[in-house]
């Protein structure tokens, strides 16, 4: 319904190319932390797949070998609605298209792409974004590359933080693979990442949501969830993020994420990833 609406008042027929074509790997948070440490191109994208629903995505996404020279990224909705099919399509190849470039260089080029609706009165900005060969009223929705592209190198490998960045990112599935975690989880970590600095306290948390402590836990409770918890998985993340980019001392990146002693930042990162924090923004080799 939110989309819905934003579609009717934006008024801009082509809006998920649009914001598809600003995709950025950095957009994509852990995840895309995760894809730029990958090994190659190939293993990048699985990471994507397999995780895809962290990020809210609203198609279901699988990958398939079509001949020993293609390979497809196929998504498929997961709701009923088809007047919003061409939004969720558009948005989710523009932006996977713009981040493998990102990834591997602006000279990778898609095969094809093959959707199940009709033909939209701006196809033209379909073939200038993907400039390939377009076909519409297909039986899949599906992006086509060259299967060669998938052992491609990624100058980003780090295999310490890829490991432990696709380890955070199952930490926020539910235990059965299933769904993302429920919208309390959400919401305390989008004040966690937004206080990390002052190190926010169960109360100072439950205050911002407008809770009480007591219904705070409760709720993280029926989530199968605890705060320390949370806490530490967001703090690891962004350190490991901040380790990552490499302009930060470590002891810069404790501050960062709440500890005034690169001490005890230095065990925690430890305990919470199994490595030390150096070793997690080592160059491969």
């Amino acid at each position: 319904m939110l989309v819905r609406r934003a579609l009717a008042a934006l008024d801009v027929p082509d809006a998920g190319l649009l914001i598809g074509r600003q995709g950025t790997i950095g957009g994509f948070g852990l995840l895309g932390l995760a894809m730029m440490t990958s090994r190659t191109l190939g293993e990048a994208m699985l990471a994507g797949i397999t995780h895809h629903k962290i990020c809210g995505c609203l198609l279901d996404l699988n990958f398939e070998a079509v001949s020993e020279r293609e390979a497809a990224l196929v998504a498929w909705p997961q709701f009923g609605d088809t007047e919003l099919l061409p939004f969720f399509c558009e948005e989710l190849f523009a932006s996977c298209l713009m981040i493998a470039r990102e990834l591997v260089g602006p000279e990778l080029r898609p095969l094809r792409v093959e959707l199940t609706y009709p033909e939209p009165r701006y196809a033209h900005e379909y073939a200038q974004l993907f400039d390939c060969e377009i076909r519409f009223g297909m039986p899949q929705n599906r992006l086509l590359i060259d299967a060669q592209w998938l052992a491609r190198p990624l100058p980003g490998f780090n295999p310490l933080t890829a490991r432990q960045a696709l380890a955070l990112c199952a930490q926020q599935r539910t235990p059965d693979g299933g769904e993302p975690h429920q919208e309390i989880v959400a919401a305390v970590e989008r004040l966690l990442r937004c206080q990390l600095r002052q190190q926010p306290r169960l109360y100072d948390v439950a205050r911002g949501l407008n809770l009480s402590e007591r219904s705070l836990r409760r709720k993280l409770a029926e989530s199968g969830r605890i705060f320390r918890e949370i806490h530490d998985r967001v703090r690891a993340e962004r350190a490991l993020q901040l380790l990552q980019a490499g302009s930060l001392s470590v002891a810069e990146i404790g501050s960062e994420v709440g500890f005034s002693d690169p001490r005890e930042f230095r065990r925690a990162f430890k305990r919470w990833t199994g490595m030390a924090p150096q070793d997690a923004r080592q160059p491969a080799g």
